[in-house]
This record gives C-alpha cells, structure tokens and sequence, in this order.
C-alpha cells in the first residue's frame, strides 16, 4: 500500500497469527493483516453503497445478482484470471 506506514500492536488468537506469518512471505505478518484490513473496509464501504442504493430503489432480486455474478465471471475469463469464487 502506497503511504507512509506505522508500527502497531495488535491482539490475536495464536492460530491466526501463525497463518498470518507463514502467508505473509517476506513481509511477514503485515503484508497478510494489512490486505484483510483492506479488505474489510473495501466490502464495509460495499454494504454501506448497497444499503443506499437498495433504500432509494428497492431490493435486489436473486435475478439480477445472479446476472452481475455472470458478467463478472465472463469478465475474469476474458482477463484469463483463473480460481475467482464470484458466488
């Protein structure tokens, strides 16, 4: 991630950090618990843009879900990106 960085300390089960470490490859732990936190804040903002969206022009049926899923696997093997679980 572009940006100036800084040292924190966090808390996890053991496993967990374990897991982090051997994911993390020569950045360590960091590399692998930096791109979950982006993650999360990457799908955070997501629900918060589908709870707009959804209350200003109503629920979205399985139908059309089901067709964006579609269209974005369609996309990836178009890339030639492989293993994408778009369910």
């Amino acid at each position: 991630m572009p940006g100036p960085t800084g040292r924190y300390s966090i808390t996890m089960p053991r496993g967990l950090t374990e897991a982090a470490r051997a994911r993390g490859g020569p950045s360590g732990p960091s590399a692998c618990v930096t791109a979950a936190v982006a993650r999360r804040i990457e799908r955070d903002a997501l629900d918060e843009l589908i709870t707009v969206a959804e209350a200003e022009h109503g629920p979205i049926g399985e139908e059309e879900v089901q067709a964006l899923r579609d269209r974005l696997h369609q996309a990836h093997g178009r890339q030639g990106w492989s293993g994408v679980n778009t369910a």
